[in-house]
């Protein structure tokens, strides 16, 4: 009987050339300036990246800044996040599992800036080689990041072929293209991009005459090894190729070493893939020696299966955000129930009565055979004590009554307030879910911004906005969900308020603290909007109101100013 013919092993390389400049950009919104990213050397700063504008400048990676502003003294030089684009690489790496169960970020420490996922026998399911490079180079790019992709039959060549594009694939393949309008909002900070490398062909021949022309640099050698190859006039890979192999060897260290390096790149040396870490969600598993036909075997399953689901989160530090009970039946198909929770919890009797009621209603069909609970969603939970000497918060006790009315009325029904990033009072706080979805991929920002989760490909939820500070400005207690129009009598017009007029009662001003101006959001109000002076009054019975004036006599911005009342304090 013949044996099955050996699959080729498939490599695919995805290269971030702008990793760091990118993010940087998205997060601090600044204008494409000639702004370089720098960390520390033995002799000073040294550039990290480089903006476009910067590059077209002079500077380039790995340059003292020194010398980069002996070129260009207009350089704007801003610490690199090195952590951040490490931490956005790891979650990178896990979201890159939709292509592949074996992804590994390739590079070490700051130097990190790519991944490599093994994608043998998985390219049929995009519609191929060519399927699979168009979707993973247009959900990068949906994350406003530039990607270069190549795939071969090793590492090394894929890596190689990734930054030095083999002139053999002709100028269509391989020419430097710029995206075009609408590849995303900072396209002038990007790099150049490339079409990805067309799928190499078989067998180590046509391999070696694909990367033939790369330069030496392909080999990833150390660059004291590279220079010395060149030197040499071992300029590319076929150069190198045609030398013997011990005369090489003598001449370089061993990790040097260019005949190994060269044996890796055509795969006559094995170069593994340790595909990233990753931890499991916690999960207990209760398996029936008989199939549970009553309604209340996924009650009675889950009375067994939260204790185990807890120890283990103990264990862990964990606390669960969202529980999902699976009732597996004899004929293959499955049942689900699921809850998530306000705040990370682990309290057995709190989740088991959130589960209770959906696991009873759970349909057994003909029959569950197993059970399985999961947290799929989780959080790190400390040991922690509520209070010293005094009462505790509550804290805990307002969670718990928010997760059972969520389940009980539904999570759309139960809000909390929710900070927006405004200076505007109307639009600073609005109203969300008091349980947060889980469900989806968070924002782009959120991405950006680095961290994980606690599972594999499973991001953790975009973390809450938090409102730029309003310096000095006392709120009232209630403000009004529309500022009310109120009639206002003054002594001039720029001056202090002393009567007005609100839902037909006049009140007559005692005392008045302000102004305090605030500039309108020209980057969402048209050009006509006015500004807004803020005054605090107390009319003679002593109630206190929130008002303000809507522009200044002659701004040209509109009539005479106009008054509103905002908000009521006590």
């Amino acid at each position: 009987m013949k044996g099955t013919k050996k699959q080729e092993r498939r490599i695919l390389s995805v290269w971030l050339p702008a990793l760091a400049i990118e993010r940087w950009a998205k997060l601090s919104g600044a204008e494409p300036d000639p702004v370089v990213l720098t960390i520390e050397g033995a002799h000073g700063p040294v550039i990290h990246a480089v903006t476009a504008a910067a590059a077209a400048r002079g500077a380039q990676a790995g340059a003292r800044l020194t010398d980069a502003r002996a070129l260009d003294p207009g350089l704007v030089a801003v610490p690199a996040d090195v952590a951040g684009d490490a931490a956005l690489l790891a979650r990178l790496a896990r979201w890159a599992q939709r292509w592949s169960p074996l992804v590994e970020i390739d590079g070490a420490d700051a130097d990190a800036d790519a991944l490599r996922l093994d994608v043998s026998g998985g390219a049929h399911l995009f519609g191929g080689e060519a399927g699979l490079v168009a979707d993973v180079e247009e959900r990068f790019a949906a994350l406003g990041l530039t990607a270069r992709t190549a795939i071969a039959p090793t590492a090394g060549a894929a890596w190689a072929l990734a930054r030095f594009p083999s002139p053999l694939e002709g100028e269509g393949d391989s020419a430097p293209t710029e995206r075009g309008e609408g590849a995303g909002p900072h396209r002038a900070l990007t790099l150049p991009a490339l079409r990805a490398s067309l799928p190499l062909p078989q067998g180590e021949r046509e391999l070696s005459a694909r990367l033939a022309p790369l330069p030496v640099a392909a080999l990833r050698l150390s660059a004291q090894a590279t220079r010395t190859l060149e030197r040499l006039g071992l300029k590319t890979i076929g150069a190198l190729a045609g030398i013997e192999r011990r005369s090489l060897a003598r001449r370089f260290r061993e990790a040097d070493n260019p005949v190994d390096a060269l044996d890796r790149l055509l795969g006559r040396k094995n170069e593994p893939l340790t595909a990233a870490p990753c931890a499991l969600p916690p999960r207990s598993v209760l398996r029936l020696e008989e199939p549970a036909v009553h309604g209340e075997a996924g009650a009675q399953a889950l009375e067994r299966l939260i204790p185990r689901l807890v120890a283990e989160l103990q264990a862990r530090q964990l606390g669960a955000r969202r529980l999902a009970l699976s009732g597996f039946r004899v004929d293959g198909s499955v049942a689900v129930a699921s809850v998530a929770t306000a705040i990370a919890s682990r309290d057995g009797a709190h989740l088991q009565r959130l589960l209770a009621e959906k696991a009873a209603a759970l349909d057994p069909e003909f029959g569950f055979d197993a059970f399985a609970l999961e947290a799929s969603w989780s959080e790190p939970l400390g040991v922690a004590q509520d209070s010293l000497v005094e009462e505790a918060n509550g804290e805990a006790d307002v969670a718990r009554l928010v997760d059972r009315l969520s389940v009980k009325l539904g999570a759309e029904k139960v809000r909390r307030p929710k900070r927006h990033e405004s200076h505007m009072p109307e639009r600073a706080s609005g109203w969300a879910s008091a349980v947060p979805p889980r469900d989806g991929e968070g924002d782009r920002s959120a991405k950006l911004r680095g961290g994980g989760g606690s599972a594999c490909g499973k991001p953790p939820p975009p973390p809450t906005a938090v409102p730029l500070p309003l310096r000095g400005r006392i709120k009232p207690q209630r403000l009004l969900d529309r500022p009310e129009a109120i009639a206002v009598v003054y002594a001039t017009p720029e001056g202090l308020p002393r009567r007005f007029m609100w839902r037909r009662a006049v009140h007559d001003i005692a005392r008045v603290e302000g102004p305090e101006r605030i500039a309108p959001e020209w980057w969402r109000e048209p050009s006509s909007a006015r500004l807004r002076d803020y005054y605090r009054v107390e009319d003679q019975a002593g109630r206190r109101y929130w008002i303000f004036r809507q522009g200044v006599a002659g701004d040209g911005r509109g009539g005479a100013p106009g008054w509103f009342i905002h908000g009521l304090f006590g």
